[in-house]
């Protein structure tokens, strides 16, 4: 099944369906990426994505955002300026937040250099900041999620992020049913995770069971081949495939070393077999919007 309006859909995810959100993090980010996660949305079955908001690229997102609003966008909470030569600094000014800097006026580079380092009332100060710029510029949120972990890093951390949700009333990205390796990653998520689903729920934020990502592989067949199998082999109930859109392009080859996983993730999203393929398969595509309609109808 495909994008649907979900209105011959069953009210709750419990109900033996499978649910599938594909989502494209990293929006925002560099003009590559932006226009890349554009055509995936608008030709492909990408059916969200999330956008960084400190990225020098971001105004030329949020002008998409802003003129599509039957779309599904998130905030991609960003604590991190990972790569060698792009950086970026906070939204709330380096003077606001300056333990979330680093020796030259960036994002800490690292999670663990940005937990090391980070005062919480700086963080929280920091995703204000970013929540509340992307609302001045007309972005319609339809949730949040965290890019590199960091912000469900820490108990500290996951306080700040899930009390952000219920605050903007929007819904944020945790599972039900995190991979074993999340305990030993992410202790307190995995820890705490069922206490703040219950909290996010009582404030009528619907969560997500499963999440995948697959950041790894030089084979495009391979890596399309498992896309398919993991599609087919899907729990009911709702899961969130986690992709990075791109195009292989100089401006994205002078950024980050993975330029071809992402433009791998832009074709098979965009590729018709490959679409047919799970089109054909007994799943439903869906967007956080409408995982809340499902949820709370």
């Amino acid at each position: 099944m495909s994008l649907t309006s979900l209105q011959s859909v069953a009210a709750d995810q419990a109900d033996g369906n499978r649910y599938l959100i594909i989502h494209s993090d990293d929006a925002g980010m560099c003009h590559s990426v932006n226009q890349s996660t554009i055509h995936a949305m608008k030709n492909g079955i990408v059916s969200s994505c999330s956008i960084m908001v400190p990225c020098p690229w971001f105004p030329e997102f949020a002008e998409f955002a802003r003129q599509n609003t039957d779309l599904d966008f998130g905030i991609h909470l960003t604590l991190n300026s990972e790569f060698g030569k792009y950086r970026w600094p906070p939204v709330a000014g380096r003077d606001k937040v300056p333990s979330l800097i680093d020796s030259d006026g960036y994002l800490f580079r690292s999670k663990e250099d940005l937990i090391l380092n980070a005062k919480p009332s700086e963080v929280e100060l920091e995703l204000r900041a970013q929540i509340d710029r992307a609302l001045r510029f007309g972005v319609p949120l339809s949730h949040l999620d965290t890019h590199m972990g960091t912000v469900v890093a820490t108990g500290d951390l996951l306080d700040i992020y899930v009390r952000l949700g219920i605050e903007y009333n929007l819904p944020v990205m945790i599972m039900r049913k995190p991979d074993p390796s999340t305990a030993q990653g992410y202790p307190d998520l995995h820890q705490r995770g069922p206490e703040y689903i219950r909290l996010l729920e009582q404030n009528r934020l619907p969560a997500i069971d499963y999440l995948f990502q697959f950041y790894d592989g030089n084979n495009p067949v391979e890596r399309q081949n498992r896309y398919l199998e993991t599609f087919r082999s899907l729990q009911p109930g709702v899961t969130q495939m986690i992709i990075h859109c791109g195009y292989d392009d100089a401006e994205l080859q002078g950024i980050t070393g993975s330029h071809f996983l992402r433009g791998d993730d832009t074709r098979i999203f965009t590729d018709a077999g490959f679409i047919a393929a799970v089109e054909d398969l007994p799943i439903t595509i869906i967007t956080w919007k409408q995982l809340r309609e499902l949820k709370f109808p």
